[in-house]
């Protein structure tokens, strides 16, 4: 039996009460990930303190013109600088700090890295909103200070979300939630006042923007941080417990992904274009990993074809590694990356590599064709390893010859060795590498068990016929593919749906004041009638009814009727609503739509410290309203007319008006997500 290193996994966070979901972790808990994230948040304040000091420094420098200050000046921001150098060397040591992310049963394994989640600063929307509300809605902005306090609430537990699927909902129904609020508040033609600032994840340099496309892009980014968690933590030991990582590394690639192509211009490192195609290959690379783990659970028999399928799910993920590691070394994720992670991927790439050719040594130096065997399948099996044969051997020829199966066996145990060393040295070369023990253990393992190997076959003259073993193809049973995010498993409830249906209640349309206006029913004839589904606007209007001539005009929207919010309510409710009040007087709330504002530009900058400020001018353009018919039409009785039954046939909707899927606030129907909301071109500048 040929021994194999295999890993570890947790147990299931228990959730305290039906209030955990929206309230997520206690930040003030001591738990290992809790301790980091507050050591993350401090360097982020500190290293912001450095930038704004070497900021001051250089432009101090820029303007001083005696040679005295310019000295003393020079002196300071080197300090600085040096300071500076140490704090972000800090933070890479905490993004290396794998051992508190891992399961915490003990296993003689390889840890994998995890991403820590950003960091942000609080933000108050009470005061905008609700000026927002009164000014561009006219409604009493009091009767929305619980939805703006609750909406506040889900922001703050996102900061500190469980590390488990409750914690993926809890950042997904944010995410979705600022779609609702995007469209709500967020007017493309201005600024509403808040600054979102959040911290990258790897320099610590805040990076603060008006707009809600940082916020949405960092909520992503998280839910792919948190997902990377939920993989490290899953049990490693078990069949399971590996199926739950490859799935959550998978998921973490796809939601990073996602961001990659969705938020195109992000103005933090972290989320760079560059820097999400690296996390995207690690993420797959660590998926892959976990298939490897998986194949050899709980040990890998020492039997020819089992070994062919292990030797090549190793070259596959020694592939995937060397694959992370160029992308690692390209410009400009060279400058940003931490050191440690590329070492990792060097290190990695070399130790499944060095497994790769130690099992193929095993299946030629252990397993001689026995007279009955299947040769075919033999001579099939070891021709798939190799891109060629060594010069001067054939398939089945050396499966039948025990002096070349020896040969080449101990060609691929010096690879091995080889490769070997050189993960053990680069892994000494790295300071951060060199504190994590369960990593130096398992490759100096895996060296010795080589080393032992090529002992009990060596001759002498081996330095003089050792053969140069040939590279092993990579081949695996499940690649590691991405799993794009699923959204629409996460029901979301608009807070604000109050303000009515969001396809006509949103930031982007000028509204009038409501007019409220009294009339009366003659005859049963309202003097209109009605198209358009919740809200209904008044339709055909005659121009000598009683409506008209207290102030209605064809297109209003109404929004209530007696005091009764009608803004969710269709025709036929409306219909019964008018005809509940009989022949008695009914005043009436409707709002019309103000002329369309022509399209402007806008600069949206990007306050960055230390980085560079970036610009871009958005065109914004608004839907051309309706425009009202003057045509002039006689009397008649409209279909709300309920003295005669002919005239109580439907009519046909002439307005076409865009679904968003939102509940009434009467009924409890659930909300299906809002993707019409998620910008898919949306860009950070």
């Amino acid at each position: 039996m040929t021994d194999t290193l295999l890993p570890a996994a947790p147990q299931p966070l228990q959730k305290e009460g039906d209030d955990y979901f929206r309230k997520g972790c206690n930040p003030l808990a001591q738990t290992g990930r809790s301790k980091l994230q507050n050591q993350r948040a401090a360097l982020n304040q500190q290293i912001l303190k450095a930038v704004r000091m070497r900021t001051g420094a250089e432009n101090l420098l820029k303007v001083a013109t005696n040679q005295k200050v310019r000295e003393q000046v020079r002196l300071e921001l080197s300090f600085v600088n040096s300071d500076l150098q140490m704090l972000k060397e800090e933070l890479e040591g905490l993004n290396i700090s794998v051992g508190v992310y891992q399961g915490t049963e003990e296993a003689f394994t390889i840890p994998l890295i995890p991403l820590g989640l950003k960091e942000t600063k609080e933000v108050d929307f009470s005061i905008v909103f609700k000026d927002f509300i009164l000014e561009h809605y006219s409604e009493d902005s009091y009767l929305y200070e619980d939805d703006i306090a609750d909406l506040m609430d889900l922001r703050q537990a996102c900061r500190t979300p469980s590390r488990d699927e409750a914690g993926v909902e809890l950042l997904m129904s944010y995410f979705l939630q600022l779609g609702f609020v995007e469209s709500r508040f967020f007017p493309p033609m201005r600024h509403m006042g808040l600054l979102f600032t959040w911290y990258d994840s790897f320099t610590g340099v805040p990076v603060s923007q008006q707009t809600l496309l940082l916020e949405k892009a960092s909520v992503l980014f998280n839910i792919g941080a948190l997902y990377t968690q939920i993989g490290t933590r899953c049990n490693r030991q078990t069949q399971a417990g590996l199926e739950s990582a490859v799935d959550a590394f998978q998921r973490a690639a796809g939601v990073l992904n996602y961001l990659k192509e969705t938020f195109t211009h992000t103005p933090s490192y972290d989320m760079s274009p560059a820097m999400l195609s690296v996390l995207v290959k690690m993420m797959l690379a660590q998926a892959q990993e976990s298939v490897f783990e998986r194949v050899c659970l709980p040990s890998i028999q020492n039997e020819f074809f089992v070994l062919v399928k292990v030797a090549q799910e190793a070259a596959k993920v020694a592939e995937a590694y060397r694959q992370l590691h160029a992308a690692m070394s390209q410009e400009p994720v060279r400058e940003n990356i931490p050191y440690s992670w590329a070492s990792v991927a060097y290190v990695k790439a070399y130790h499944y590599g060095a497994l790769a050719h130690y099992f193929v040594a095993t299946l030629l130096i252990d397993h001689q064709l026995k007279p009955g065997a299947d040769e075919d399948h033999h001579e099939k099996c070891l021709s798939q390893l190799y891109d060629r044969m060594p010069e001067g051997m054939r398939p089945l020829a050396t499966l039948k010859n025990a002096g070349q199966r020896l040969l080449l066996g101990k060609g691929h145990l010096h690879r091995a060795i080889g490769y070997h060393e050189e993960s053990l040295r680069e892994a000494n070369l790295c300071k951060k590498l060199r504190g994590i023990q369960v990593l130096r253990d398992v490759l100096s393992a895996a060296h010795q068990r080589t080393q032992l190997k090529y002992t009990q076959h060596r001759e002498d003259d081996d330095l003089l016929n050792l053969i140069d073993a040939p590279d092993i193809l990579p081949k695996t049973e499940q690649e590691a593919r991405i799993t794009f995010p699923d959204f629409s498993k996460v029901t979301v409830t608009d807070f604000f749906q109050k303000l009515g249906p969001l396809s006509v209640f949103s930031a982007n349309k000028r509204w009038s004041p409501p007019r409220g206006f009294r009339f009366i029913v003659e005859e049963g004839d309202l003097g209109f009638t009605l198209r358009g589904n919740a809200p209904v606007q008044v339709h055909f209007l005659d121009p000598h009814c009683s409506a008209s001539l207290a102030g209605a005009k064809e297109g209003d929207y109404i929004v209530s009727i007696q005091d009764v919010d009608c803004k969710w309510l269709t025709v036929s409710e409306v219909m019964k609503l008018l005809k509940s009040f009989g022949g008695d007087e009914i005043e009436m709330k409707v709002v019309s739509l103000l002329d369309p504002v022509s399209s402007m530009h806008n600069k949206c900058a990007t306050y960055s410290v230390g980085m560079q400020k970036t610009y871009s001018m958005i065109c914004l353009s608004m839907d051309d309203d309706d425009k009202a018919k003057t045509k002039k039409i006689s009397k008649k009785l409209s279909f709300l007319s309920w003295g005669t039954s002919k005239n109580r046939q439907k009519s046909a909707s002439t307005l076409c008006l865009p679904e968003v899927g939102l509940a009434r606030p009467q009924s409890k129907k659930k909300l299906p997500t809002p993707f019409s909301l998620l910008n898919s071109d949306s860009s950070l500048y």
